[in-house]
């Protein structure tokens, strides 16, 4: 096969708009791609995995990390592009230091591989897997008593490559035979166009795989992974065992050749992974593609969290050096490597943020608590970790360039170039496809918000194209046009009959005074198209000039609202603003998120939730007073709500 290598290659998103290398989709904090992807010219029959060439560096041992050392490591390491990240990485032992990969390589075996480079091998560890005496492709990768210092939990994953069509009656026989209670999934079933993985599974309904029927119990989507349940059956000639349940949870943020660009998502999927897994269970199955990359860096990361907790300390290179014993390979690139290093430092940093509703009274108490100061945790103090988070203005290059500065309202909130809203260039027009907007996520789906600044006159009209062309239904404004006699927002609707922006034409057809906001039914036109569509408009009065809200029920209204309103019109991006679209902005977004989950899974996390939102845009949630407001408003809730909702 002839190759050839190619430093950068370019591409292009419109919603998550970046340039990255085909091996380096989003690198963390500090660290930039230093790597390249060789693209085959020619097609063969199977796919290979491509094997990222070592450095020629000397093998070197790196030692334990106590906890408290972690950030000042990963801060060392991450400098100078992850100089030392990449050396450490490259020092890591390739795997495979005694056995064969016989069983794989055998002629009926072969066309069970995915990769005909990833093999497993029959070492004495017996990392490959035969169900019935018969080869299948996966590894298991057992904790080893005498390396995790006392954990004495073997054989806890299996780790595998994604299914083929061929070898989807294997895997189920395997889990049924393993006795598997929980399946991890880190791949999507197509990504850029190639299939990752055979879909296992069933949509709806049941499905037959050889001997074993899968039928579909429940699933739930959220914005970083879906949960599916399936009730697994074994039918033999003589007669059907007893039905198990097997519970799916598939991560659908991990990018191909990349890391997920916050390890926020991971650590709770992680979290997920534990609490679903019955104490009883056989092995928990851990796939992705090829099954070396992601699935070595969750195996890592989980076992990692169990060291910090035991031992106060963490291993990340002994680790890897003793499963690559038993799988080379895992961990495919330095990338995955410092990935994992992220997510520790995160879990050490800030911990479990989580709550049960039970308890978020007592919590709320804590946090209040001023006479006791060695023992709060204490608002200030975990508003305090935010406010320390950095913002990257080296990710804001497209608003600050001097032809858009002009379109920003303030000039310290702008959009990072990464989820920007981009709007459609208009021809021979240089720089029209900016909008000081960012796509936000919301808690079952990506890009669920558009959260933005309220218009400036010579912004209007890309307001109402960024409407039109992302099909927005749904528009929340929290401010008033002015406050404290300053400007806040320009009026970019009619108060009566219609007005007219470039190519598009608003109408007013209601105007509707509820408790504490306006409703507006607008009718939006196209005008090369004349096409026409319904919008409907928020604006939230119970906001004073300043500090906050009163009371939560005014907030709990409107965002109950706006999703009925999106349940009958689509799931749309709700386009949410204020003046400079940070504040009130994130505080209403934050809240939309928690109050779901609540009323989901009757749990909620008010800092990790902030924090996420604190990385798809600079200062939402502006001030102490708002982040005690998401608190006091979930509080509200649950007190209104609790004699019916199912989670108290």
């Amino acid at each position: 096969t002839t190759t050839f290598c190619t430093p950068t290659v370019k591409f292009l998103d419109r919603k998550r708009h970046f340039a990255f290398t085909a091996v380096n989709l989003i690198r963390p904090v500090g660290m930039t791609n230093s790597l390249t992807l060789c693209f085959s010219l020619i097609p063969t029959e199977q796919q290979t995995v491509v094997l990222l060439p070592r450095s020629p560096s000397a093998s070197k041992t790196y030692f334990p990390i106590p906890v408290d050392h972690l950030e000042e490591e990963y801060r060392l390491r991450s400098a100078d592009d992850g100089k030392l990240f990449r050396e450490e990485y490259n020092s890591l032992p390739g795997g495979y230091t005694h056995g064969t990969c016989e069983e794989a390589n055998k002629e009926d075996n072969k066309e069970k591989n995915r990769y005909p480079n990833i093999l497993p091998c029959e070492c004495v560890c017996r990392c490959a897997v035969f169900c019935s005496r018969k080869y299948i492709f996966f590894w298991l990768t057992p904790r080893q008593h005498s390396f995790l210092y006392g954990y004495t939990e073997k054989n806890k994953f299996i780790a595998a490559q994604g299914p083929k069509e061929d070898t989807v009656a294997d895997f189920w026989r395997m889990i049924w035979e393993q006795k598997v209670a929980t399946v991890v999934m880190l791949t999507n079933l197509k990504e850029r166009k190639e299939d990752k993985c055979y879909q296992y599974w069933p949509d709806q309904g049941c499905w037959t795989y050889g001997n074993v029927r899968v039928a579909v119990e429940d699933f739930t989507v959220l914005v970083d992974y879906t949960i599916r349940k399936f009730c697994v059956q074994y039918q033999a000639s003589d007669a059907s065992k007893t039905p198990r349940l097997v519970t799916q949870l598939h991560f659908t943020s991990w990018p191909d050749f990349g890391v997920p660009f916050s390890p926020i998502g991971m650590l709770k999927f992680l979290k997920k992974v534990k609490a679903v897994n019955p104490p009883f269970a056989g092995p928990i199955v851990v796939h992705c593609s090829a099954g070396v990359g992601r699935t070595g860096t969750f195996i890592v990361i989980d076992a990692m969290i169990d060291m910090m907790h035991a031992e106060q300390k963490v291993d990340v290179f002994g680790f890897v050096s003793k499963i690559r014993e038993q799988r080379s390979q895992l961990i495919q690139t330095d990338m995955q490597y410092s990935f994992i290093y992220q997510a520790l430092l995160e879990y050490y940093l800030y911990g479990d943020t989580e709550l049960d509703v039970s308890s978020l009274e007592g919590h709320l108490h804590k946090l209040h608590n001023t006479s006791a100061p060695s023992d709060r945790v204490g608002l200030e103090e975990e508003f305090k970790k935010l406010t320390n988070m950095r913002i990257m203005k080296e990710n804001m290059r497209t608003g600050n360039l001097p032809a858009n500065m002009k379109k920003n309202r303030v000039l310290q909130i702008i959009p990072y170039d990464f989820n920007r809203v981009i709007l459609s260039m208009r021809r021979g027009q240089e720089f029209t496809d900016y909008i000081n907007a960012s796509f936000i996520d919301g808690y079952r789906q990506k890009d669920y918000f558009i959260a933005t600044q309220g218009p400036l006159s010579h912004t209007v009209e890309d307001f109402w194209r960024m409407v039109w062309e992302w099909k927005c239904h749904s528009i929340v404004m929290l401010t008033e046009l002015q406050e404290r006699e300053q400007d806040k927002c320009f009026q970019y609707w009619p108060s009566e009959d219609s007005v007219t922006y470039g190519d598009y034409t608003v109408e007013m057809k209601g105007d509707t005074l509820c408790d504490t906001f306006s409703l507006r039914d607008l009718v939006l036109t196209f005008g090369p198209e004349k096409q026409t569509r319904l919008v409907r408009h928020f604006h939230f009065h119970g906001w004073p000039e300043i500090g906050i809200p009163a009371e939560g029920k005014g907030m709990i209204d409107i965002i109950a609202s706006v999703q009925r309103q999106q349940q009958q019109s689509g799931n749309h991006p709700i386009v949410v603003h204020c003046s400079a679209g940070a504040g009130r902005t994130g505080t209403f977004i934050a809240l939309s998120n928690i109050l779901e989950r609540v009323k989901a899974e009757g749990l909620l996390d008010v800092f990790q939730t902030v924090k996420s939102l604190r990385m798809q845009r600079p200062h939402m949630v502006q001030t102490v007073e708002q982040y005690d407001f998401c608190y006091r408003v979930v509080q509200d809730f649950v007190d209104i709500f609790s004699d019916y909702a199912n989670f108290k």
